[in-house]
């Protein structure tokens, strides 16, 4: 289990959101001023991945407004993302992108975060790590089921929300929304205003 614990460290190479192709990424120096949301998917040139994958850089503002990178990963090549991203979306491809997809050829990565699945590629793993590397959420689809991504913006309203005030958010929480004190007080103060909303 990775939540609670320091998420595993890697350098790899990683197509940047520019286009460029670096040998050095590494996860570490990488992480945005409250950390990053890893993400894994199965493969380029599949048929969910770019639902996804689009689907994150359509909210990337969302995420870099809360200090969150973004970063991608999959078993292939540098040279198929490259090309992924250089093929237009009517056509199958992601377009520009504008965060890091790694390429995990030797399928260490996913290992290392559990996802590897039959040896082959990833499971669709998203993994959110605050600035002291440490994973504070993490959830595992199977390879035809698409993720949420507005769930992980609402996770990282709570991440903030919880080290900012020290409170606890309650099932379904929103940013703007009251939270609970961790203590049997505040919890049944809480259940009591907002048990019917639950």
């Amino acid at each position: 289990m990775l939540v609670t614990n320091k998420a595993p460290n890697f350098t790899a190479t990683a197509v940047l959101g520019d286009n460029t192709i670096v040998d050095d990424f590494k996860l570490s120096e990488n992480l945005g001023e409250n950390g990053a949301v890893l993400f894994f998917y199965p493969l380029d040139f599949t048929f969910v991945c770019p639902s996804e994958i689009i689907a994150f850089d359509h909210r990337l503002d969302e995420f870099t407004s809360r200090g969150i990178n973004v970063i991608g990963c999959s078993v292939d090549s540098q040279y198929s993302h490259f090309a992924w991203k250089n093929t237009p979306v009517s056509e199958g491809g992601i377009g520009q992108v504008r965060y890091p997809l790694v390429a995990d050829l030797t399928k260490k990565i996913a290992k290392k975060y559990d996802v590897l699945f039959n040896k082959s590629v990833a499971l669709r793993g998203s993994f959110l790590i605050d600035k002291n590397r440490i994973v504070r959420h993490a959830v595992i689809n199977d390879l035809p089921l698409g993720r949420n991504i507005d769930e992980m913006i609402r996770m990282i309203d709570a991440m903030l929300f919880t080290d900012e005030h020290g409170e606890v958010c309650p099932a379904g929480w929103h940013k703007g929304e009251e939270g609970m004190k961790a203590d049997t007080e505040g919890v049944a103060e809480y259940l009591a205003k907002h048990a019917e909303e639950l």
